[in-house]
């Protein structure tokens, strides 16, 4: 017998759950994460009211404290300091505990005091939204059992678990240990799916580290982020306004000799930059390892040459300094080949590292690498570098 306001089968009552827990996780992604951590775009105050309103009733999250330790996980990723990654604390802590982690840092006064500027900070937030904050999710609780009756306690159960469990612990656990790489960035962040549905977009969490302050999760014509079409929602009904978005690289014809406008494009997609150098000169490096390697270096392999300054993000792909460091400094003092291709690629990211070079400066550099790497006798190499003079 059903004793409240709404009569629904177990299935439409099911799929209301469904419904509520999609819209925390959109104000999570859209509000929390793309408006407030990186500006990406702005929203109109009803908007903005309306999912704070929402995430308060949901989540009890403090915008402020939720913004701050987003933004110490950008500014320490998968290093020591950062608050939820799986290569420090483990996976398996940041997918079952990842509230809890979140709890911990939320009372660390000088993450908040860095990281939580240009927040709320009005009346309704002080008085009402952080101060009480279990009174919003004592509200839902009210509110489902009054709407469903005593089976809105299961659909209140789940709008309290979806963002602990998906959030908290799939997207800062899951979203740095498995999944595909399109960007070779500095962690070990991945896009678990190429379809960002479930939970908002986040799925596409290399993409974002790659471009952090992109209201736009998806980078490739096969990827789809369900939060950008929110956005672009919300746009044309006058209640948002993107403010940033990932530029999309494409190709020119060959330039016979670099200038600024092929650098800017080199800095700008750098990440991509990186990922084209890994995939060029995988099959090259992977056979001089198998040709070196000894039988206790099994933990060595094409990752050291080609990434070496990713922490380790899963299964095999290691860099020198972590794992098997004597077996590593062995194979590549052994090998010319892999020397050359580490130390290209090292001398490649130079080109961002170098805060104090003029613009000149820094063009004579990438114009100097193409120049060495087509002189190189590594085809891969020479192939690579008359790419790399198409990028536009």
């Amino acid at each position: 017998m059903n004793f409240g306001l709404i009569h629904l089968p177990a299935w439409g009552v099911a799929v209301v759950a469904l419904v509520l827990a999609h819209i925390t996780i959109v104000s999570v992604t859209i509000y929390l994460h793309r408006h407030q951590s990186h500006h990406a775009l702005s929203l109109h105050p009803i908007a903005s009211h309306f999912f704070r309103f929402w995430l308060w009733l949901t989540t009890g999250m403090s915008t402020r404290v939720w913004v701050a330790i987003h933004r110490k996980h950008h500014a320490h990723s998968d290093l020591a300091g950062d608050p939820h990654s799986p290569q420090v604390h483990g996976l398996r802590k940041v997918l079952l505990e990842g509230a809890e982690l979140y709890r911990v840092e939320s009372r660390n006064a000088a993450t908040l005091a860095r990281y939580g500027h240009s927040t709320p900070d009005d009346w309704l937030e002080r008085n009402v939204y952080a101060k009480y904050s279990r009174a919003g999710i004592a509200s839902m609780l009210i509110i489902d059992v009054v709407l469903f009756g005593p089976i809105g306690l299961t659909v209140w159960a789940v709008q309290m678990l979806w963002i602990p469990f998906f959030a908290a612990g799939v997207i800062n656990g899951v979203g740095h240990y498995f999944g595909y790489r399109s960007f070779v960035t500095n962690d070990a962040s991945r896009n678990i799916v190429p379809w960002g549905i479930l939970i908002g977009g986040e799925e596409l969490h290399n993409n974002h580290h790659a471009y952090i302050r992109s209201a736009r999760f998806s980078q490739r014509k096969w990827e789809f982020d369900i939060g950008w079409m929110y956005i672009r929602l919300l746009e044309m009904a006058g209640l948002a306004k993107v403010r940033v978005v990932a530029p999309t690289s494409r190709k020119k014809a060959r330039e016979a000799r670099c200038d600024e406008q092929l650098l800017n494009a080199v800095l700008t997609h750098r990440y991509a930059v990186l990922m084209d150098y890994s995939q060029s000169m995988q099959s090259l490096a992977r056979a001089e390892l198998d040709r070196l390697r000894a039988p206790g270096d099994a933990d060595v392999d094409e990752f050291s040459v080609l990434d070496p300054d990713r922490a380790k993000p899963a299964l095999s792909q290691t860099p020198v300094s972590t794992v098997a460091p004597a077996s590593a400094a062995r194979v590549l003092a052994a090998s010319p080949l892999l020397r050359t291709i580490q130390s290209m690629r090292s001398d490649l990211t130079n080109l961002w590292t170098r805060s104090s070079a003029t613009t000149a400066q820094l063009v004579q550099h990438l114009e100097e690498w193409c120049l060495h790497a087509e002189a190189s006798d590594i085809d891969a190499l020479r192939r690579f570098s008359q790419r790399l003079r198409t990028y536009a």
